[in-house]
């Protein structure tokens, strides 16, 4: 199996520059690799002491920024190395300060794991929740560089515990101790002969925590919502928004905020023909009195977090077609009930956080009708549902502090 993996992993890469021509996601994808060793050459010496963060795309770097900052100032000689897989990551982050190199991860083959390896020489290293790339597992147990998984999360359906993910289980032995978000996953671990395991949780629970922490005023929302309650729906998509437009269109006193996943000029417009209230873009809002209007739409990046802390009541998109559930704990953190689509039982945090209360998950137009209703004017329903979803935030913080110290002890001489 390894043999066909490896064989397949190099055919990837002429046949992703071919797709490249004609998609542009793809296009970044491949663009990005082409000259990584020459920029690694250049960035990074061979008297530099090397930490290794890899995520697969936003997401696992959320997961992954809270420990790149502890470990900034636990190891401050060390230059930070972080890797993305992903486009959607690495165009986003690829300015950020938390590290001090920033790049895409070349493709699993055998020649690149060993040039990057050689190149980085990473004395600590860190892959976030499902990233295992054998060759690279397999260059690392020949150095001395501790490995870990970071908020790992592991399912009986995976390779790795089949009778032909061997060659998976032979790359484990690379890490030094796998950090995992739940008991089941430590017992998946030891069903195969790991056991060096511990369950840390989720380091997302910390990082949505500390939002809290932060400035979050913005006064044009703040202008915009006078004083009346407010539903904020956030990354969604136009199968969330066929569900809950109608809603917008028959609710009285209340202000909507809209901050698509994707705004595209064609999908501004659609969603504007939709809703028969008053809608504002976010980009034309400058002159206007922002009162006046029923319906923002956010068509621009970096705000949502910050708008969360406004709602009165959050629905995260994603759950009513194939992309996959948005991030339900930025607005968990603020308190605040949140409803989601059917489609949410790949995300163990969705699921539990609908298991206690705090999220509703709603199958059809009807049913996303009548419990944003509920939580719109029923004031108690909607405070009794935000103080679940808090505390199912605060009841899970402490993940950081689980590995960090657990790294200080492995790496007492680092």
């Amino acid at each position: 199996m390894f043999i066909l993996y490896s064989l397949l992993t190099r055919l990837a890469w002429p046949l992703l520059n071919i797709v490249a021509l004609f998609n542009h996601k793809i296009k970044l994808f491949v663009r990005g690799r082409r000259d990584i060793f020459e920029t690694l050459a250049q960035k990074i010496a061979a008297t530099d002491r090397v930490i290794w963060f890899h995520a697969a795309s936003l997401g696992e770097y959320e997961q992954a920024l809270p420990i790149m900052e502890k470990v900034r100032k636990l190891y401050p000689q060390h230059k930070i190395l972080l890797t993305f897989f992903s486009p959607s990551g690495y165009e986003i982050r690829k300015n950020t300060k938390a590290a001090d190199v920033v790049m895409y991860l070349p493709l699993d083959t055998l020649a690149n794991a060993k040039r990057f390896v050689a190149l980085t020489h990473p004395e600590l290293v860190f892959f976030i929740k499902y990233e295992f790339w054998p060759n690279y597992l397999n260059e690392l147990q020949k150095t001395y560089a501790k490995t870990y998984l970071i908020s790992g999360l592991f399912r009986p359906n995976q390779a790795f515990f089949k009778w032909y993910g061997g060659f998976y289980r032979e790359a484990f032995k690379a890490f030094t101790h796998f950090f995992v978000q739940y008991q089941s996953s430590k017992e998946l671990l030891a069903t195969i002969g790991f056991t060096n395991s511990s369950v840390s949780g989720d380091t997302r629970y910390d990082r949505v925590s500390r939002i809290l922490e932060q400035d979050n005023s913005l006064p044009f929302i703040q202008e915009f919502i006078n004083g009346k309650t407010t539903l904020v729906f956030g990354s969604s998509w136009p199968k969330d928004e066929i569900m809950f437009t109608d809603f917008i269109n028959s609710a009285v006193d209340t202000k909507f905020i809209i901050a698509p996943h994707t705004f595209s000029e064609s999908h501004m417009a659609d969603l504007q023909k939709n809703i028969k209230r008053n809608v504002v873009l976010f980009t034309e809002k400058d002159g206007k009195n922002l009162a006046e209007y029923d319906v923002l739409i956010v068509n621009t990046i970096g705000l949502l977090g910050k708008i969360y802390s406004y709602a009165d009541v959050a629905y995260v998109g994603g759950g009513f077609g194939t992309a996959g559930l948005h991030n339900i704990l930025e607005p968990a953190a603020f308190g605040i009930p949140i409803v989601i689509g059917p489609n949410h039982k790949k995300f163990p945090e969705a699921v539990a956080m609908v298991q206690t209360g705090g999220c509703i998950a709603v199958s059809n137009k009807h049913e996303m009708e009548e419990i944003l209703s509920a939580l719109t004017y029923g004031d108690a329903y909607r405070t009794e549902k935000g103080f679940i979803a808090g505390n199912f935030v605060r009841e899970r913080r402490g993940a950081i502090n689980h590995i960090i110290n657990h790294i200080q002890h492995d790496t007492a001489k680092v």
